[in-house]
């Protein structure tokens, strides 16, 4: 294969990986040519796609920081290689109940987000519920968070105006109390002198001392 050739396979290979969610890694050999069609047929159903790949080219495709990094390291004897770009939990799936069916299909390994999974891993994966149950499952929670949320926040507003209520109170004490002080030396000032009792003569002003001469 000239070089050409192999960069161009290499690009699209690295296209194709940049638009998947999930790659897993699978030894096929002994496997019949109708069994793997049979597999891509079902692959294909899942929106994921097999693919023979050479070693070289895969470890070149998986080079630096390629989310098939984690693959590289298992890049021995014939491999093929599983690009899914739906649901991971779906590709999972197809590929874990279909090496049970037909042991010579041997998974070695995958990679999800950049993140190495094992074979252990990827049977984990494959129990979880679809994409779709999990995002029912999630709607029925958000759904839920409402009415918990408006419990919570009457109860908060409850309180602030429970506050805000005694708080006017107190000013308003506060005040009446500073009016009634502040009107008390008017009160006192207003009030007129005492008169004298009928029948009692008003007292003679006091004599000034005479100067002497």
């Amino acid at each position: 294969m000239r070089k050409l050739e192999k960069a161009e396979i290499v690009q699209a290979i690295q296209e194709k990986v940049a638009r998947s969610q999930i790659g897993i890694l699978t030894d096929f050999k002994g496997l019949k040519v109708e069994d793997m069609t049979r597999l891509r047929r079902q692959l294909q159903e899942a929106g994921a796609e097999l693919r023979v790949v050479k070693n070289t080219l895969l470890r070149r495709a998986g080079a630096d920081d390629s989310p098939l990094a984690p693959l590289v390291s298992h890049a021995t004897g014939p491999n093929a290689l599983t690009l899914g770009y739906a649901d991971p939990v779906t590709v999972a799936k197809v590929l874990i109940k279909f090496a049970h069916e037909k042991p010579q299909l041997i998974i070695k390994a995958g990679a999800l987000g950049g993140q190495a999974l094992t074979l252990k891993d990827l049977e984990a994966l494959s129990k979880l519920p679809a994409r779709e149950v999990l995002l029912s499952q999630l709607l029925g929670v958000l759904q839920g968070v409402p009415r918990g949320l408006v419990t919570v926040l009457a109860g908060v507003i409850r309180n602030l105006l429970n506050v805000l209520v005694a708080l006017r109170d107190k000013k308003a004490e506060a005040e009446l109390a500073a009016a009634e002080v502040a009107a008390a030396p008017e009160a006192e000032a207003a009030t007129p002198a005492a008169e004298p009792a009928p029948g009692v003569a008003p007292a003679a002003p006091a004599d000034k001392p005479e100067s002497g001469e």
